[in-house]
């Protein structure tokens, strides 16, 4: 294959390039139906996606992150900035389809060069994000939008997942958010660099903020500067013009020490690892070990081994 002429179903990757939405769409069908083809431009396409700003958007349902993300969309435009959005949305556990109905209002940007937004499900990934969404990612930077924002599921301890693919990460509350012993343990102070407390015209939100901001300064991240703590009410548009100042100031700071360089070693290095894991998965489990497998444990009894002890059984059995 000569990979500069591929064009796959008459479409021509490179258009990619041209911030072509057709091509970007396609390109972005060929990653989710792990369709093989996308192996042959992969390589060609990440080499051009290490501009953009990858920024992750993280919270509980209904704190408002898709009217946030809808702000944003504008503010960036008004600074004559590209964005491309991944909406990781939750997957029905019957079909895997995603339940779409909060992006509808995105579509007045259908008709907009310098948006794209696309939902996902999150086919059962507790992290919030999909294994193919850093890969997305990468085509929408390769596209040559400015920012890429990815909008996460947020579902407590597994929004870890987003620091994976964000350099710059941003997690809204509402003041009902729920016990603030159990938002501590979700760690989701060690992922932020920016706290948005939306909804804040709702009773409770002073108390938020003020047990956000002690929090922060008694439990200081080694190596990382505090996150701000910005009130909003992102239907209105209310200080969403100081969350967007704050969040172009901070990420230009973390551009100007570097720190930006850091995360995003880390996070190469960290889908190395996973692409490592889940290919040495992929290749021990063919259908005949499969099978084995299924006959090992066909009874209850087989549950009364330890699963460390099965693994072991099982690696020996199938070399």
């Amino acid at each position: 294959n000569n990979v500069n002429l591929l064009i796959v179903n008459s479409f021509n990757y490179k258009e990619i390039f041209n911030n072509d939405h057709g091509s970007i769409a396609r390109a972005i069908s060929l990653i989710e139906n792990k369709d093989p083809v996308i192996n042959d431009i992969y390589d060609d396409i990440f080499l051009n996606s290490n501009k953009a700003i990858r920024i992750g958007i993280t919270g509980p349902p209904g704190a408002g992150k898709s009217t946030i993300v809808d702000q944003l969309i504008d503010s960036y435009l008004s600074i004559q900035k590209s964005v491309g959005v991944i909406a990781i949305d939750p997957s029905s556990p019957f079909t895997g389809g995603a339940l779409l109905g909060d992006r509808v209002r995105m579509s007045r940007y259908i008709e907009n060069e310098n948006v794209f937004i696309r939902s996902m499900g999150n086919r059962g990934s507790l992290g919030g994000l999909t294994k193919m969404a850093q890969e997305v990612g990468d085509v929408l930077a390769a596209s040559g939008k400015d920012i890429v924002i990815y909008e996460t599921v947020g579902v407590g301890q597994a929004e870890h997942d987003i620091v994976k693919a964000a350099d710059f990460t941003i997690v809204v509350l509402v003041p009902e958010s729920g016990d603030e012993v159990q938002l501590m343990k979700a760690g989701v102070i060690e992922i932020a660099d920016l706290f948005i407390i939306n909804k804040s015209d709702r009773p409770g939100s002073k108390r938020l903020s003020r047990l956000l901001n002690d929090s922060l300064h008694n439990n200081p991240i080694k190596d990382k500067a505090l996150p701000a703590v910005i009130n909003t009410i992102a239907s209105t548009g209310k200080g969403m013009d100081v969350a967007f100042d704050k969040i172009v100031s901070e990420i230009d700071n973390l551009i100007d020490i570097r720190a930006i360089d850091d995360r995003r070693l880390v996070r190469y290095r960290s889908r190395v690892r996973d692409y490592i894991r889940q290919s040495l998965e992929e290749e021990f489990w063919t259908d005949e070990r499969k099978i084995k497998f299924e006959n090992i444990t066909k009874s209850i009894d087989s549950i009364e081994i330890s699963p460390n002890s099965m693994v072991e059984k099982l690696i020996t059995d199938f070399n």
